[in-house]
């Protein structure tokens, strides 16, 4: 019979997602990974599924029913182990699989844990795909095999070697200029899989590493968010040490944070800024960016007469439409870079790499390196909010604030190009809120918009 999905579980274009337990179960991740198995075969897709996981203490047991499910449907496995998420997707593409399976819930905190879902490009669900799993999840029982045609599990334990010999053999890296810089620098790598990764990467590159938390249990030290809040640890670090920058990832290792020499945070939409600026130093071509995202990004692509495309929220949304526009650089302000000469997917360690390489090319610590674009200040915040409501909240929204450019096509985004502001509204896909982002080149500015526009949303109510 077809899967019965509890409320609570998150399913959407990010995967399925709950905290452990309660709603989300080993019967309930069997079940889930036996529907993908055959939703792969019923695509078209053949060979065997790729599945890795990050550290969390849920991992081992979600793993097992994971397997399980897909060898329930006959699918052959690869098991790559414990690994950030984006080393999964470069490894279904190393294996011609049919797809793969992230077990991780990202940043959220370690009480949850989730399905990150893969095709065989080596990306995750688009919506129409991810719309059809969902489809077929709650629709279809997925035909079992029988004893003697079950799947068969293999390991793989080289997918992080190959993940970093890309990495350096880059084109848009000087590995021998960044060795030579021998640069001091210090990680929090929140006891999560990147601490199996980034120390070897660093120290490749010539680094003197002073690191923390880098045992990959799952016992995160503190909220695994890498958001400036959560990096207080890190910034004692990189002034106890000396470091010309601090790096901070989440636990599946698909977002960088950075913290200056000082040991202030930097804010996560710098990570993609300075990165753009070293791609785009070396390779003309367009940039696409999410629509909650800093418009530092748009001034650094300025600078080299590139030209920014917005998508909706959403590492697939981006990497898509940086498909269909050719784009050489792109990602998104949470930290999350896209470099498509490796693959379309976030990338905390190529992140790391282009990091380094920006503080060669311009020759400065990070405060220095962040000093040479505009400053903004964005303000977050999140509420409850009756979806069912949200149409009606826009365009209540777009009436009083009265913008220069409205964009729906994730929620709603206003822009003031004379301010140099933007707001935007939109629920969650990853919990089951409300996201209000402004921004603007004061704080007071950017806080007065997120305050109007909870103050319209509750009149809606």
């Amino acid at each position: 019979m077809p899967l019965h999905l509890p409320p609570g579980l998150m399913v959407s274009v990010s995967g399925i997602r709950g905290r452990v337990g309660d709603p989300l179960t080993p019967e309930l991740v069997c079940g889930a990974a036996a529907a993908f198995g055959a939703f792969l075969r019923s695509e078209g897709a053949q060979g065997p599924v790729v599945v890795g996981r990050d550290s969390r203490t849920s991992g081992p047991m979600l793993r097992a029913a994971a397997v399980a499910g897909l060898q329930s449907v006959g699918v052959d496995v690869i098991d790559v182990g414990i690994v950030p998420t984006p080393t999964v997707l470069l490894a279904v593409e190393h294996h011609h699989a049919a797809g793969g399976m992230a077990i991780t819930a990202s940043h959220n905190p370690a009480e949850w844990n989730a399905l990150k879902l893969v095709t065989a490009e080596g990306m995750f669900l688009d919506a129409d795909a991810s719309a059809r799993y969902r489809t077929a999840l709650r629709e279809s029982d997925p035909p079992r095999a029988p004893w003697d045609s079950l799947g068969e599990v293999s390991t793989d334990d080289g997918a992080i070697d190959r993940h970093l010999d890309a990495i350096l053999a880059l084109d848009v890296l000087d590995v021998e200029a960044i060795r030579a810089a021998a640069l001091p620098v210090a990680l929090d790598c929140v006891r999560g899989a990147g601490g199996l990764v980034i120390p070897r990467l660093l120290e490749t590159l010539g680094c003197t590493v002073t690191a923390i938390h880098t045992e990959a249990d799952g016992r995160f030290p503190r909220d695994p968010e890498p958001t400036a809040a959560h990096l207080a640890e890190l910034g004692e670090v990189v002034r106890r040490s000396g470091a010309v920058v601090g790096l901070a990832v989440d636990p599946d290792v698909d977002r960088l944070s950075l913290v200056d020499e000082h040991g202030e945070a930097v804010g996560e939409d710098l990570t993609l800024a300075l990165a753009v600026d070293v791609v785009l130093r070396r390779t003309p071509g367009a940039v696409v960016t999410n629509l909650s995202t800093s418009r530092v990004v748009a001034d650094v692509a300025a600078a080299h007469d590139a030209p920014v495309v917005r998508a909706p929220v959403g590492e697939i949304n981006v990497a898509r439409r940086m498909q269909a526009e050719g784009a050489v650089v792109g990602g998104e302000g949470n930290g999350g870079v896209i470099l498509p000469a490796l693959h379309h997917t976030r990338d905390a360690p190529v992140a790391v790499a282009l990091i380094l390489q920006h503080l060669v090319d311009v020759g400065t610590a990070l405060s220095g390196a962040v000093g040479r674009w505009p400053e903004y200040h964005i303000v977050k915040t999140k509420v409850s909010f009756d979806r069912s409501a949200l149409d009606a909240a826009y365009a209540a929204l777009a009436a009083d604030l009265g913008a220069d450019a409205e964009d729906r096509s994730d929620g709603l985004r206003l822009a003031w190009e004379g301010r140099r502001a933007w707001l935007h509204v939109r629920p969650s896909g990853t919990e089951p809120i409300v996201r209000l982002i402004a921004e603007a080149p004061e704080e007071a500015a950017a806080r007065a918009l997120v305050d109007r526009a909870g103050a319209v949303l509750d009149g809606v109510v």
